[in-house]
């Protein structure tokens, strides 16, 4: 039976912190935190191409990213830690001043493919 729970780790990632000295509001940073890794046959069960969009549930909140084939475990979910995250995560902190960003339980809602746009044809030109 093919189920839409999993388990979601979220941690910083080598390319992120490159990426942070560009700053968190550049588009390639926002490419980042919003893109999940998740191991190719959870991807094949759930019907789920590369680069389509996924919104991710937990009982505190949702958030929506785009899917890629990754090198982890089945049932496992990996996302570059971000303000999406966030919006998925407890805000009790156990004393430590950070959210608890391991192990939490995700649905994932896979979410249609954006239209592509057409391609602008170019003007015909008068004789």
């Amino acid at each position: 039976m093919t189920t839409n729970r999993f388990t979601l780790i979220a941690g910083r990632t080598s390319k992120q912190g490159v990426q942070i000295n560009v700053g968190k509001e550049s588009a390639d940073y926002d490419a980042i935190v919003t893109t999940l890794s998740m191991h190719a046959d959870d991807m094949k069960d759930l019907g789920l191409a590369a680069g389509q969009p996924v919104r991710l549930r937990t009982e505190n909140g949702h958030a929506d990213f785009t899917v890629q084939k990754g090198n982890v475990p089945r049932g496992l979910i990996f996302v570059p830690y971000g303000p999406p995250t966030c919006r998925l995560m407890t805000g009790d902190t156990q004393g430590t001043g950070m959210p608890i960003s391991k192990g939490e339980e995700v649905t994932v809602e896979p979410l249609p493919m954006p239209a592509v746009p057409a391609q602008n044809k170019a003007p015909e030109q008068e004789s």
